[in-house]
């Protein structure tokens, strides 16, 4: 790859291109997670009645689980052609599938009407989420990453991250408006169905946003640079190959830092919804609200900590996460177990501090660990391949460790355990604040002078 370093784009371009991303992972992640807080609030009873209540919510994990399962193939399919076509092209496709199959849950009939049919066509249209976000991610960040410059790549990369809290902010805040105006029968009924329906408008809206954003130049180099190799007749590996050649340690690392992010965050947010109602008995309407005040905070957090990493490195900011979100574990349960309502927002906004940590510096750090040319299959397979050890079970084990144990204990033992993993993969890992993104060759080494006069110069 080219060895100079990255240019700063004109300043009015960066802020229309952090908004697209932003605006359209907010409706990818609003989604996706509607259906993890429907899952723990509503599924069960519509999809699974004839089960109790705790086994039609692990029943309804289990489809939330399985959407996961799709993620490393849709990273895979959608890295490969991002890489070799552009990521604007696989962006608004993949936000497209998201909206349509959202919108299709809320048109599936119960188990009540159409029987075993109901959780199966559930499941495939979760599949296709699963899918569309594993093409998602890595796009929106690297959009970002590769319009920007090195000094503050930390700051302005972190705002598509941004879409993770504030997709769960407008989730929850809808099935909070449904629970308040609705009765539970109301809720049940149909009630469920309206957010998901919405989607179809949030997709519009995303769409012609997503559109008026330009290919980054980086990446028009890249290509370029890819047409003259295949003119003399040199050929190049697909994405997929290369990155697996090439870049298998970065891989690694980009999984294990994920372990301690992806499980803490399904736990907090998703878990705490049936540890608070079918557990401890607190009504919908008081943890959703916990849920929705803590989903704020972070969104507002993540741009600060994306800063921070511009300034200290991203790999000192990422272990303050992950030793915090283990150690808070146990006090996690033990204000939930109160039943009061300041501590379930202590308790869950606490946490998601602590994962806004990992959360802000990761789209930098895995962009920066990358070459080009394999880049958007890299990032993309390092964080959705570890969605499918972490994210993907989580719930369910939770909620399997909830039914077996009846206590929390062991539940606080399994996030502690995800963050030990997640330091050991920090730690092994090289600091990557700084590099010239189009310096990075295959391997992950950088051209050094330059990574040093970058990290200079963010001091």
């Amino acid at each position: 790859m080219a060895s100079g370093t990255t240019a700063p784009p004109a300043p009015a371009g960066l802020p229309r291109i952090v908004a697209a991303s932003l605006i359209g992972t907010t409706i990818e992640w609003y989604d996706y997670f509607l259906y993890g807080s429907a899952a723990a609030l509503v599924f069960g009873r519509v999809f699974f009645p004839e089960t109790d209540p705790l086994t039609g919510t692990l029943l309804s994990f289990l489809t939330y689980a399985i959407g996961f399962a799709a993620r490393p193939i849709g990273a895979v399919v959608f890295g490969h052609y991002g890489d070799r076509l552009g990521r604007k092209k696989l962006l608004v496709i993949s936000l497209l599938m998201m909206g349509l199959s959202t919108a299709l849950i809320g048109c599936v009939p119960g188990y009540g009407t159409i029987g075993v049919a109901a959780p199966l066509l559930l499941t495939t249209l979760r599949l296709i989420q699963g899918f569309a976000l594993g093409g998602e991610w890595g796009g929106a960040v690297l959009l970002v990453s590769e319009h920007g410059d090195a000094k503050r790549r930390g700051f302005w990369a972190s705002w598509p991250q941004g879409g993770a809290p504030a997709g769960n902010l407008i989730a929850v805040g809808v099935l909070s408006l449904m629970t308040t105006v609705l009765s539970d029968d109301a809720f049940n009924s149909w009630g469920w169905r309206v957010p998901f329906l919405l989607s179809a408008v949030l997709v519009m809206v995303g769409l012609w946003i997503r559109l008026s954003v330009d290919e980054s130049p980086l990446f028009k180099q890249a290509l370029a640079q890819a047409e003259r190799r295949k003119a003399e007749q040199r050929a190049e590996r697909p994405p997929f190959v290369a990155v697996l050649r090439d870049h298998w340690r970065d891989i690694l690392v980009a999984m294990g830092a994920r372990m301690a992010e992806n499980i803490s965050y399904y736990v907090i947010t998703a878990f705490v919804l049936t540890y608070c109602v079918e557990h401890l008995k607190i009504d919908k309407q008081t943890s959703l609200n916990a849920v929705l005040i803590g989903s704020a905070v972070q969104f507002c957090l993540i741009p600060l900590f994306g800063a921070l990493s511009d300034r200290v490195g991203r790999k000192p900011v990422y272990l303050v996460g992950a030793v915090g979100v283990g150690l808070w574990s146990w006090a996690f349960f033990a204000l939930l177990d109160t039943r009061s309502f300041p501590a379930l927002v202590l308790a869950v906004t606490v946490g998601l501090v602590f994962h806004s940590a990992m959360y802000a510096p990761q789209a930098a750090f895995f962009s920066e660990l990358f070459a080009t040319r394999m880049r958007y299959t890299g990032a993309s397979i390092g964080a959705q391949l570890s969605s499918v050890a972490a994210g993907a079970p989580a719930p369910l084990i939770a909620t399997a460790l909830l039914s077996s144990y009846g206590n929390s204990t062991p539940i606080s033992l399994y996030v502690a355990l995800a963050a030990l993993i997640t330091v050991i993969a920090v730690v092994a890992a090289r600091e990557t604040r700084g590099r010239d993104l189009a310096a990075i060759e295959p391997g992950g080494a950088a051209a050094e002078p330059a990574a040093d006069q970058q990290a200079a110069a963010s001091a």
